[in-house]
């Protein structure tokens, strides 16, 4: 089993602890740091889901400035792909970044850097400081979630990762249900896309000010007790001068050599593409194919993020407690019945009734959202315990933002060539592949547990 290292003497403070007893113990100062990490994580969105609401809107005002319709979607939709590589591409930097130096400093720089790069993208005009301002957000904001989830392996005990990363998870599934009612109501009384970026960076901001104030990196440094980490994570059978060994390599070496590691790396490929091309296209599907109004669109595409928020509660719930490989059965499942909603979404006419496809994407969202929460949260942290979470997770989320790159200019691209349905059935066709890694993962993941335990035991 891993040891955790001693930080309490971070930020130049040393607290002798008070609780030495139970390592999971749960206080008030655990659960201050799960709001803080929730809040702050949800106000990501004020500075990312803005521009996907105010896609419509920018569509329009570039039409006023003689830019045709189809040519400014596929231009912003490839801002849009340049953004999300600029993501994946931070993600593997970052997550090494975070387990090297603490994850805190990853955490309050990336909402610094949104805040700053959203207001350079409302101050702009054009496509060059649209473009250039849309990648420094998403390259600062790639530091943001591995710096969470280094902090939580950090705080949190192995045997309610899945509860705990479920929780947080919300932040970007409420948060950005949130941030899309909030931009909703904002554009209901008749505030521009600019208004929406300075607001959103506004937001931000007064969270990043909190999390300063009270965020720390360990539970040592509240003078409590260190959790216990996962017995089975790939850094558990090191000896003593190797656990000691916090060097990249050394960190990079046991993850790249599993091939468990690597088949979530293909999960993520899938679910992130599916989930990205949601996040960012729902409010223009339900404005153009559907019908509505944009304040309309808006407003039901946060039923994507909501209903994904409560499939995380109830997945991560249900992960801690199916078994060694409860996480997989999971993803299976929740892969395999998004498929079937996909191709029936293929099937939704347009212009006609809006309750049809409106419910079918909530459906998705329900469940796609549960499953895609494991993998750079929960099953992150049971690979890498607290030496190496952070590398875990930006790996597995890089490696699906590269998939997700094809969310923007290539999901533009589709639907103004072959249309909506078409678009579907890519997409379902993506969701089918993925389930059957899941499926592979758990048969496999499964039987090399059993003997790992067995030779635990012995």
């Amino acid at each position: 089993m891993t040891s955790n290292q001693d930080d309490s003497s971070l930020h130049g403070v040393r607290y002798e602890p008070t609780d030495s007893s139970d390592p999971a113990k749960f206080t008030r100062w655990h659960l201050l740091t799960i709001s803080l990490l929730i809040l702050g994580y949800s106000g990501y969105y004020f500075c990312r889901s803005d521009f996907s609401v105010a896609l419509p809107l920018l569509i329009r005002d570039l039409g006023q400035r003689g830019i045709p319709a189809n040519v400014a979607q596929v231009r912003l939709g490839f801002i849009a792909s340049a953004g999300v590589l600029a993501y994946a591409l931070g993600k593997f930097v970052s997550g090494s970044l975070a387990d090297l130096f603490g994850g805190r400093r990853n955490f309050l720089g990336g909402m610094a850097g949104a805040v700053l790069f959203t207001v350079l993208f409302a101050l702009g005009g054009g496509f060059p400081i649209f473009t250039m301002a849309w990648l420094g957000n998403r390259l600062f904001q790639s530091l943001g979630w591995v710096g969470l989830v280094k902090v939580s392996s950090r705080w949190f005990s192995y045997s309610v990762y899945g509860t705990v990363m479920a929780v947080i998870s919300l932040s970007y599934l409420f948060g950005d249900a949130v941030s899309r009612g909030i931009m909703a109501l904002l554009l209901h009384y008749g505030m521009g896309w600019r208004g929406i970026f300075f607001t959103g960076a506004g937001l931000l901001a007064v969270l990043l000010i909190a999390n300063v104030i009270l965020l720390r990196e360990t539970p040592q440094e509240r003078g409590l007790s260190a959790p216990i980490t996962n017995p089975l994570n790939l850094y558990a059978d090191e000896k003593p001068a190797e656990k000691s060994n916090h060097g990249l390599m050394a960190i990079l070496r046991p993850l790249l050599a599993s091939r468990f590691f690597w088949m979530v790396c293909l999960l993520s490929l899938g679910t992130t593409l599916l989930r990205e091309t949601f996040n960012l296209w729902t409010p223009t599907y339900f404005s153009q194919y559907v019908g509505l109004s944009n304040t309309a669109a808006t407003s039901w595409s946060a039923l994507f993020p909501f209903f994904g928020g409560v499939s995380v509660l109830l997945a991560g719930y249900l992960s801690d407690r199916l078994g060694l490989n409860g996480r997989s059965m999971v993803l299976f499942g929740g892969l395999s019945a998004g498929t079937v909603c996909l191709f029936l979404l293929a099937q939704a006419p347009g212009h006609a009734n809006a309750w049809l496809p409106v419910g079918l994407v909530a459906l998705v969202g329900f469940l796609l959202m549960g499953p895609y929460s494991y993998l750079a949260g929960a099953m992150s942290m049971d690979f890498g315990g607290e030496k190496g979470s952070a590398t875990a997770a930006g790996i597995i989320d890089g490696v699906g933002y590269l998939a997700a790159v094809l969310s923007g200019d290539t999901m533009a691209r589709i639907t103004v060539r072959y249309g909506w349905r078409n678009a579907f059935v890519a997409l379902a066709i993506t969701c089918l592949l993925t389930a059957l890694v899941a499926l592979v993962l758990a048969i496999s993941q499964r039987r090399e547990a059993k003997v790992r335990l067995k030779s635990l035991a012995e």
